[in-house]
């Protein structure tokens, strides 16, 4: 089994067709299919089942498909690794980042000193639901990401560490029937203005709902945006009600640049829940039985940004 059979084999399971995965790779079609049936004769099994509308995989070439993106990652790792030994002058970092940051430092500081201090290392930056770059880091296509989860939430098998935790609030547009109350209880919230919801898969939906699980009452499922400054204009605009991490509506690095909820625009109100466990917690996930130099190094940028801001 060659590294480059695993290549093809993964391009025809991510396209379902065969010419496109030849274009992917740079190779002719047939050569590709020559190299995918040496794959299946090694693995002793069709990893495909070809008709002249689809290409599936069969159940072989299902197992084969995460063991495969893992050995190809591992290897891409390995060779990053190797590359950074030499004093990082040279490497790739793949980080994952999270919308909503309740941390007191600002990431983009991170990356820009990380940065200047090893300008040599290709840093490329991502941004998914935070579900969707655990599991990326799990399977090797990221190295770490800094994401909305929990501890329970984090899959088994990645280190977290924690970076710092918002109180979840409630905006709600002026006319609403709470908007004049400090404190409300998530029970509370009539159905005569939509919740605004984020992405499935986020951290921030999971911890919405769980918080909505505690006042024993059923997060709707009205409006779901998948950009948490979307979520908060909208509220604004008297669309509906939302819930998000206080640090992206007031204070430094909020998403709408404002210093107290007074400075909301159209009246709206920014309303304290009563469950003090509706918190979002933001850590970063990494393994660290693989990470390489680059990724260590940029858990070093991060901790002392973490350190000093919270001295």
């Amino acid at each position: 089994m060659e590294l480059r059979h695993l290549k093809y084999f993964l391009a025809v399971a991510d396209t379902r067709n065969f010419t496109q995965a030849a274009a992917r790779c740079h190779v002719a079609q047939s050569a590709l299919s020559q190299q995918i049936a040496r794959l299946e004769k090694d693995v002793g099994a069709p990893l495909f089942n070809r008709t002249s509308r689809s290409v599936r995989l069969t159940a072989a070439g299902e197992l084969l498909e995460p063991l495969a993106r893992r050995i190809l990652a591992d290897v891409d790792n390995a060779q990053a690794a190797l590359d950074a030994l030499a004093g990082l002058h040279r490497g790739r970092l793949r980080l994952g980042l999270v919308q909503t940051m309740a941390v007191s430092f600002d990431m983009v500081e991170v990356a820009a000193e990380y940065r200047a201090r090893y300008p040599g290392i290709d840093l490329r930056v991502s941004n998914a639901p935070s579900s969707r770059m655990a599991a990326e880091v799990l399977a090797g296509t990221l190295d770490l990401a800094v994401v909305g989860l929990g501890p329970g939430q984090v899959p088994e098998g990645l280190d977290r560490r924690m970076l710092g935790s918002a109180p979840l609030v409630a905006v709600v547009p002026r006319e609403h029937a709470l908007a004049d109350r400090e404190a409300i209880d998530l029970a509370e919230l009539p159905d005569s203005h939509p919740l605004i919801q984020f992405s499935r898969g986020s951290g921030l939906r999971r911890q919405v709902e769980a918080a909505f699980a505690r006042a024993g009452a059923e997060a709707g499922r009205h409006f779901e945006v998948g950009q948490i400054h979307d979520m908060i204009r909208l509220a604004v605009r008297g669309v509906g009600v939302t819930v998000v991490p206080r640090s992206t509506v007031v204070g430094p690095g909020s998403l709408l640049g404002l210093d107290t909820a007074d400075d909301l625009p159209r009246g709206a109100r920014m309303l304290r829940l009563t469950d003090d466990e509706a918190v979002h917690d933001i850590c970063v996930v990494y393994d660290g039985t693989r990470l390489a130099p680059a990724g260590a190094a940029f858990l070093d940028v991060l901790d002392r940004h973490a350190t000093h801001r919270s001295a």
